[in-house]
């Protein structure tokens, strides 16, 4: 496994993390299941496990904080995230910032996923959403330097909204963050122009999140595919998002490489990106753990179809229907 710098902190952080939302409503017998796709990944040098309250109300931090204990050996990092106080997503300006992260908020819930996890310390705590809005406002940043010197975080961090990676740009220019989340793949590329050159400057750690486009890139969905109803992406996926997405990953699909899956380019994409410190895919089962640690050889993917790449490079807006 590959590490690489996590910002200005200089954790030495694993190239592939290990994204956490997929296992906060499982069944207990499930939870099994995620203990050994957990247990697994550590073997194979993951050291990165990013997690949220929001993950079934505290369900998936208590996984992490049972990870980590069954691994005293091994440094594991851990992040969480902090939902906003009205529990909408994403966020928007016109919530106030009294709404979506109070001083009293903040505490609290951070003091919840510290005893979920049964830690004394969260290495990152990240707000779940986020509006630039609140950039200048003290209140967050008092709380945020609070936690830090108490000893209760060590860095902190946002996830930023989809489809808008400079919302969050002023907040980073505070200097009260040292991480950042964000959608990139091969079809949001749109990171790279203004978000990753300011975290190089910064010296902010970038963790990428929804590497397969909601499973896009995987090379699964197509036009026929159909989602439980309980199933949010039964909600993500509706017909005018389901036909452009299928048909951008068929013109994928002359493009990857003999004896490579749209999943492993699809990582290498992002691999070959240096302002990413970590990228964070959902592993539910042992084998997309051994398939997506394998990559981090330091092959990433030929001059040639990465250039070709960049030419998938599809920009989105919001909608009601993307969150």
């Amino acid at each position: 496994m590959i590490h690489r710098k996590f910002g200005v902190t200089q954790w030495d952080i694993s190239e592939i993390g290990y994204g956490m939302w997929g296992m906060g409503e499982w069944t207990e017998s499930d939870d099994l299941l995620s203990a050994k796709a957990l247990d697994l990944a550590v073997e194979q040098g993951v050291n990165f496990f990013d997690t949220a309250w929001a993950y079934g109300h505290g369900h998936s931090e208590k996984l992490l904080g049972e990870l980590v204990k069954r691994h005293p050996d091994k440094k594991l990092y851990t992040a969480t995230k902090i939902p906003a106080k009205n529990f909408r997503w994403p966020a928007k300006p016109e919530y106030a910032l009294e709404e979506s992260y109070p001083i009293a908020h903040i505490m609290d819930y951070t003091e919840k996923s510290l005893k979920n996890l049964g830690l004394e310390q969260i290495d990152l705590m990240q707000f779940h959403t986020w509006d630039d809005s609140w950039a200048d406002q003290e209140e967050w940043q008092r709380a945020v330097e609070d936690l830090k010197t108490s000893g209760k975080i060590a860095a902190m961090g946002i996830s930023v909204n989809r489809w808008e990676p400079e919302n969050g740009i002023k907040a980073l220019k505070t200097g009260k963050f040292e991480a950042v989340q964000v959608i990139y793949n091969i079809f949001d590329q749109a990171p790279e122009d203004k978000l990753f050159p300011l975290c190089e400057d910064l010296n902010i750690a970038v963790i990428a999140r929804v590497p397969f486009d909601e499973g896009t890139l995987t090379g699964a969905i197509t036009k026929e595919t159909t989602f439980p109803e309980k199933d949010w992406r039964a909600s993500y996926f509706v017909p005018e998002n389901l036909i452009a997405s299928a048909e951008r990953a068929e013109r994928l699909r002359p493009v990857v490489p003999e004896g490579m899956t749209m999943a492993e380019m699809a990582l290498r994409f992002i691999s070959m990106n240096r302002n990413v410190s970590t990228i964070i895919p959902g592993m539910r089962k042992e084998r997309n753990v051994l398939m997506n640690t394998a990559l981090s050889d330091g092959k990433g993917l030929s001059k040639e179809i990465y250039q070709e790449l960049k030419g998938h490079r599809w920009d989105r807006k919001p909608t009601s229907w993307s969150q």
